[in-house]
Parts: structure tokens; sequence; C-alpha cells
């Protein structure tokens, strides 16, 4: 097993996570931002069913009502389920997912910037946006690819 592949799997021992966190700052805002859009996305995506948290319905732009053959209520539905799939996505798989999670919210911040009463929301959209491909970025690092192989700028023939 080469160095690279051991930290890989030592890396998800829980005490071995903790200590790596408080010594790599990066590996700490991929964590956080890790379980940040694995559950965020879930807890969002099932209160589409709930309803507990808003109205979610209030939020889209009237023209999508109007080009789906679907209400609104549905739609939403189906954005729920969306949701929470993304985020059960970045916790298997942030390397893949947080690229998927980052369109996902510019097809949000296209539906609210298409409906003038929410460009706030849309602002806060776009900071996730980024924040999401930060995700994706520092995943490239701490996330092996799907053969188990980390790739990084030393693994080059000429690193």
């Amino acid at each position: 097993m080469t160095t690279s592949a051991q930290s890989i799997s030592t890396a998800h021992a829980s005490p071995e996570v903790l200590r790596r966190a408080r010594s790599d700052p990066a590996y700490a805002a991929f964590l956080l931002l890790r379980i940040g859009f694995t559950v965020l996305p879930i807890v969002f995506g099932i209160d589409k069913f709930a309803g507990k948290l808003v109205n979610w319905e209030s939020y889209l732009a009237p023209w999508i009502v109007d080009v789906s053959p679907i209400s609104g209520h549905q739609v939403m539905l189906i954005v729920g389920v969306i949701e929470v799939l993304a985020g059960v996505a970045v916790a298997i798989k942030p390397r893949y997912a947080a690229y998927i999670v980052a369109a996902w919210l510019a097809g949000i911040i296209v539906n609210l910037f298409t409906y003038p009463a929410f460009y706030d929301v849309a602002l806060r959209d776009f900071g996730l946006f980024l924040a999401a491909l930060t995700l994706g970025g520092l995943a490239s690092v701490y996330d092996p690819t799907w053969h188990g192989r980390k790739t990084s700028r030393t693994d080059s023939p000429a690193g």
C-alpha cells in the first residue's frame, strides 16, 4: 500500500480525522463543507415534504410553474427528492457530487434572479455555489477517485 493510500484509508478513523482536522486547516475546511453539503440539502429536501421551515413554493418563479406540466407543489416535491439525493451523494463521493450541487445551486440562482422578490436569497445561494465549488476543489485533494488513487501534483512524473 502506498503512503497516500495509507493516509486515505486511515483518514476515516475518527481520532485520525480529528487530529488531521486540527493540524490541517484545508482538511478541516473540507470536512466542514462536506458535512454542511451533506446535512443541509437532506434537511431542506425532507422539509419540502414536511413544510415546517418555510413555504418552499413561494421561492418558485411563476414562469417555472407556467411551463411545468405539474403543480408548483409537485415541482417542489421533486426538488426535495433531488436535494436529498444530492446530500447523500456528497456524503458518499464529494469529489464528484460537489459539482452536481454547484450546478443545482446555479439553477436555483437562475430561478431566483428571474423572480424579483428574492435577489437577496439568490445572492446567498451564489455564496453557497462558491462554497460547493470550493468543496469540489478540496475534494480533489482529500477524497480519492473511484479507483482509490488519490491524484495530486506530486503524483506527476515531474513532481
